[in-house]
């Protein structure tokens, strides 16, 4: 009689494959949720409640009115504080000088992060490379308060460092304000462009010059086309931080007014109503300007 087939073997003698299961466990991939949502709990808790909750409370605030006689909050919604909001001519320029600020920011720190992003990203060794990524992000470092009361000192007309070293100074205004700013969150739009940059291949820069190209068309016509997403994710940080800031505009606005420095104001006289709504305004600015950008991709660089 000839040998039986073995257990596990076919008919050629050979291994058997066995198939995995149908129908695997779903267990361990529960276990898996419900670990991710045991860590996410606490942080999407304060996420929803602190941030959010509070911040839908005070938007919310700008459709009530206070009773004149006993001061308190009426419980009819009104469109009240937006009209005056919309109507009064003291927003309207309040609006467009902190738009315009929060442009010019946007338009400098892009002139001097496209260059530096470059140099660090394409031409420096790699030591030199890791020392001015580190310079890059050494001011942020620092405290924000600190930062700008060194400007305040660079910058006082009357003793500042500028008067006393150099004869001259712009000043406390809009000139300040928007130089202020541009330093402060230059390093935000320098690393999405820097980490646009690291994406870019080198071999089509190759190719670029190997047709002919120069630098500069090289620059222009591969380049910056590639690193308009990046350019985008960058200008989100610039303009929205210009947008709301309140602090330095303190320091070194003199008699400027910004959104978020009315909007402070109004709280510390106690018109919270007020500045609710107008606070609605860099929500809607913001708003439109991230429906925009998200289509082209720039938030996945973020």
């Amino acid at each position: 009689m000839g040998r039986g087939l073995d257990r596990g073997q076919g008919l050629s003698g050979g291994p058997t494959l066995t198939a995995p299961p149908a129908h695997a466990s779903p267990r361990p991939r529960v276990r898996r949720w419900l670990t991710l949502g045991g860590l996410l709990s606490g942080p999407l808790a304060w996420l929803g409640a602190a941030y959010l909750g509070s911040l839908a409370v005070l938007l919310a605030r700008a459709f009530f009115q206070r009773d004149e006689l006993s001061n308190r909050l009426v419980t009819s919604p009104t469109l009240d504080n937006l009209h005056t909001v919309a109507t009064g001519a003291v927003y309207r320029n309040t609006t467009v000088r902190t738009f315009g600020i929060a442009v010019v920011v946007t338009l400098v720190d892009l002139a001097l992060a496209l260059p530096m992003a470059l140099y660090m990203a394409k031409l420096a060794r790699p030591a030199v490379r890791r020392l001015m990524v580190a310079g890059v992000l050494m001011p942020l470092w620092a405290s924000y308060v600190v930062k700008s009361y060194a400007w305040r000192a660079l910058l006082d007309p009357v003793g500042g460092v500028l008067r006393k070293g150099l004869g001259a100074s712009p000043g406390f205004g809009l000139a300040a304000t928007t130089i202020t700013l541009a330093y402060l969150w230059l390093p935000y739009m320098v690393l999405p462009i820097f980490a646009g940059l690291e994406r870019v291949p080198d071999s089509l820069l190759e190719a670029s010059s190997d047709l002919g190209a120069r630098s500069a068309r090289t620059f222009a016509s591969v380049v910056v086309p590639m690193l308009r997403p990046a350019i985008l994710a960058g200008s989100i940080f610039t303009f929205s931080l210009t947008l709301g800031d309140y602090i330095a505009v303190q320091f070194v606005g003199g008699t400027t007014q910004t959104i978020g420095l009315v909007i402070y104001h109004f709280f510390l006289g106690g018109d919270d109503l007020l500045a609710a709504a107008f606070a609605l305004v860099p929500v809607i600015i913001m708003g439109i300007y991230l429906g925009v950008v998200g289509r082209s991709g720039a938030l996945e660089n973020l």
